[in-house]
């Protein structure tokens, strides 16, 4: 009887015997990109230390005309706050302010002057010139310690003077060195993200392998692939989540350790203020057999003749200081939550039952995100398999990635607040909803499938009302099949209807009891009695908001800079007078993913499609969706404003839209051909375009975020892409 041991090496020796050479091409590929970054970290991004590897460094310490300490340390005092070095009279090439690494953490904005041979005095910015910019150092980020300088000639008189009303002084620097020798610095999370971006390039390449590899040809493999670049898109969304920690609301003994219990292996904790409770108060609050929060509103919010004038209310809290909860409904004395109920029941009530602690919001963000990510990926599937003949592999992934990315998630990822739970379960909801509809039209018997995915759309009534729109989507659909061909009026068509509509009317009847309990009236979601920033049950609609959000939020080209990430808020002007509820934004969608333009061809493609077949499904449902997206667009400017986490509301139905044109023009081509290759390369580009810009997106500096909480953390990212300053 053959042993273990034989047993694996008759299995590697056949292996190898049907796969060897591919197995051979894999590992030298894998050595050549891993060759590549390597290089890349030790050549390219560490550029400095061989460039200042001949500098005969000066320690100008004792030189700078500051107190010292005790222990010798210089002190930058809210008196004398600069070094200053003057009669130098040689070349700077840099300039090393070695920051101790023990006091207080901070990021220091440092004003940078100097004398050289063109410049007798110190410059500024004029009318016509641009001085030294402000540059940003951190205490504990060894790599922006060094200033590079670019002077004319010998430098004579040089100032760096500490700038901003929030530093905390003292503040301790170990030494001053001009012309210092960089260090070679290996940085390890630069390096594999290098590595993964190389790994893109070669997969995507224009001659790549998988865009031989028809989906229908090869199911198992490809069926393999799609669901190992899954796997890594959530690894890598999820590493993103977890790195905002501030955001979190999650402790162990190495993250978020300063809210550490110090007994648990992890235990919770409340981040985001007290009104960001609202959903975990609410699980409390079921459990007493209440629909209101605990919390009492204050005497005066009860007297008020309008509470939800933003400005009588600042007013009367400022003279009782007495504070409210803001952003919770406020009707009859009692603050309520006007968010969809259904993430209580999904995620809170269940941990508070089971835990007697707050959920954390941020996990229920990721794990809705990563239910979205994988059901655009079976509902992708669902279509390239079974509705289209010639998608291969790298067209699939292709697609796959900027319907996932270029959604809006990645920037509820960036604030995983309670703001941004409805939203991602709501999508969660939705496309497994429609994934399930497409399995059941299939289907020898559909009905627990349509029963399945018409629940999880009606769900999202409780999560975003906005996105019930998708819905919208079953009328090209299901059209033909019960209408056209009167399928509906036979028993088997009436019963797998009723499968359809049943959990609708379900889910409409415990929403409407829910409202009328709370409201007085089963249509009434509470968003109106808002405690916001603007009277809700007077905004009303109003004709002059329309342009302003069309703008923003489909055509307005995002702002750029040559700084990292070199994505900034977009300007916004408006002719419109009166009270807008603006946040930043960073562009529209059609100017800042390209990957959206497919659209503008939207009716030649599907004039194409209905000259090949009998029926208008897809025409129907990508109009369902174009038209869906403008509706929610418009509808949310029209109740709440135009805010960046909003374009998670419609993005994914013109990228639905786009991935759908992209499947019917790529029918057309054949395969080796030039249009093919011109389709190929263009459809390349501009998804790397789109994925580009959301990902850097991810990286803006914005209040509340990580670069606002641990700037002098945040300033590590820049240092590591900026590697050339």
């Amino acid at each position: 009887m053959p042993s273990v041991r034989d047993n694996a090496t008759y299995f590697c020796r056949s292996f190898m015997d049907r796969h060897g050479a591919a197995v051979l091409h894999f590992a030298k590929v894998a050595a050549v990109l891993l060759a590549c970054a390597l290089a890349l970290e030790v050549f390219l991004f560490n550029m400095n230390f061989y460039l200042t590897a001949g500098l005969e460094p000066r320690d100008v310490t004792r030189e700078c005309g500051l107190p010292e300490n005790d222990i010798g340390q210089l002190m930058l005092t809210e008196a004398n706050h600069a070094v200053v070095l003057q009669g130098l009279d040689q070349a700077v090439e840099n300039v090393w302010l070695d920051f101790d690494g023990e006091q207080p953490a901070q990021l220091l904005e440092c004003k940078v002057s100097f004398t050289d041979e063109a410049h007798k005095t110190f410059f500024d910015t004029t009318e016509y010139t641009r001085g030294v910019p402000i540059v940003d150092v951190s205490t504990v980020s060894d790599k922006s310690e060094y200033l590079n300088l670019n002077a004319s000639g010998r430098v004579q008189a040089l100032e760096i003077e500490l700038v901003g009303d929030e530093v905390r002084y003292p503040v301790l620097l170990d030494k001053v060195v001009l012309n210092a020798n960089r260090p070679f610095d290996f940085n390890k999370t630069r390096f594999g993200v290098a590595l993964g971006i190389l790994c893109l390039v070669y997969a995507f390449r224009p001659r790549s392998a998988i865009y031989r590899w028809p989906l229908r040809v090869r199911p198992r493999l490809t069926k393999a692939i799609i669901i190992g670049a899954f796997v890594v898109e959530c690894l890598v969304m999820t590493s993103y989540l977890f790195f905002g920690s501030n955001l979190v609301g999650v402790a162990t003994s190495s993250y978020n350790y300063g809210s550490w219990d110090g007994v648990s292996m992890a235990n919770t904790f409340e981040v985001g203020g007290e009104n960001a409770q609202q959903y975990a108060e609410l699980a409390k609050s079921f459990t007493r057999g209440q629909l209101h929060l605990e919390e009492e509103p204050p005497e005066w919010l009860k007297a008020m003749d309008d509470p939800y004038d933003k400005g009588a209310r600042d007013e009367a809290q400022k003279e009782t200081g007495e504070d409210y909860l803001f952003d919770v409904a406020y009707h009859d004395g009692k603050y309520y939550v006007y968010f969809g109920v259904v993430p209580v029941f999904l995620f809170y009530l269940p941990f508070y039952l089971a835990t007697g602690a707050n959920f954390p919001t941020a996990l229920g963000v990721l794990a809705s995100v990563l239910a979205f990510a994988g059901g655009c990926t079976a509902l992708l599937d669902r279509f390239a398999r079974h509705h289209f003949k010639r998608v291969s592999l790298g067209l699939f992934l292709l697609l796959q990635i900027p319907l996932v990315a270029c959604s809006g998630v990645l920037y509820l990822l960036k604030f995983p607040t309670f703001y941004s739970l409805p939203i991602a379960l709501g999508l969660a909801f939705s496309v497994w909803g429609l994934y399930l509809w497409m399995v059941g039209r299939s289907a020898a018997h559909p009905c627990r499938w349509y029963a399945a995915g018409s629940l999880c759309m009606a769900l999202v009534a409780g999560c975003r009302p906005q996105l019930l729109v998708l819905s919208c989507v079953a009328f090209p659909l299901f059209w033909r099949r019960y209408i056209t061909e009167k399928r509906l009026f036979t028993g088997t068509g009436a019963r797998e209807f009723a499968c359809l509509v049943a959990p609708y009317a379900a889910v409409a009847l415990a929403i409407m009891g829910y409202n009328a309990a709370r409201f007085g009236s089963p249509t009434d979601f509470g968003a109106s009695y808002n405690l916001t920033v603007n009277d809700m049950t007077r905004r009303g609609f109003n004709l002059g908001r329309i342009l302003p959000a069309l703008f923003a939020y489909f055509l307005q080209p995002p702002s750029v800079t040559g700084v990292f990430p070199f994505v900034q808020p977009a300007p916004f002007d408006t002719t419109y007078l009166g009270q807008t509820i603006k946040e930043a934004t960073f562009g529209g969608i059609f100017a800042c993913l390209p990957v959206l333009w497919i659209l503008a061809a939207s009716r030649r493609i599907l004039a194409l499609r209905v000259s090949e077949r009998a029926t208008h499904t897809t025409a129907g449902v990508v109009v369902a969706l174009v038209a869906g997206g403008i509706v929610v667009a418009l509808a949310d400017a029209q109740m709440a404003g135009i805010l960046e986490r909003y374009f998670a509301d419609f993005s994914f139905m013109f990228l639905a839209a786009a991935v759908l044109l992209l499947f019917v023009a790529n029918e057309r081509l054949a395969p080796g051909t030039p249009t093919a290759s011109l389709f190929q390369n263009a459809l390349l580009a501009v998804v790397a375009l789109s994925v580009v810009y959301v990902v850097l997106v991810c990286f803006v500096p914005e209040v509340g975020w990580y670069s606002d909480i641990y700037d002098w953390a945040y300033q590590n990212i820049i240092e590591a892409v900026q590697f050339w300053t």
